[in-house]
């Protein structure tokens, strides 16, 4: 895929199932400066603190996730959005079985 094509993703979901027991990782774009990963949770699992090298947008597609970034704490539903700057240190926690599109800004 070059960075002049128009793309469109339907549903995300379709491109990233819950499994039990694993941690879904699917790069699904990765053009324009941007990569796009969907990551599929089950309930309970969490994804222990970390840092991204650029900034991040997270993007709840479905269940229940929540983020802990420094001192915040964000519950994040189906269309809710968070921001993270280059670094900032966040981990993610699913309370429901989950799907968390994240976007790497300028890489």
């Amino acid at each position: 895929m070059s960075d002049d094509e128009i793309t469109l993703f339907e549903d995300l979901r379709e491109l990233a199932p819950v499994e039990e027991g694993k941690l879904g990782h699917h790069t699904v774009l990765n053009a324009g400066g941007a990569r796009v990963v969907v990551l599929a949770f089950e309930a309970g699992h969490v994804l222990k603190e970390h840092r991204a090298p650029c900034p991040v947008l997270l993007q709840a597609i479905d269940g229940r996730l929540r983020v802990t970034a420094g001192d915040q704490i964000a519950d994040l539903r189906p269309g809710g959005l968070l921001y993270l700057p280059a670094s900032a240190p966040h981990a993610v926690e699913a309370l429901a079985p989950s799907r968390l599109s994240l976007t790497l800004i300028g890489i």
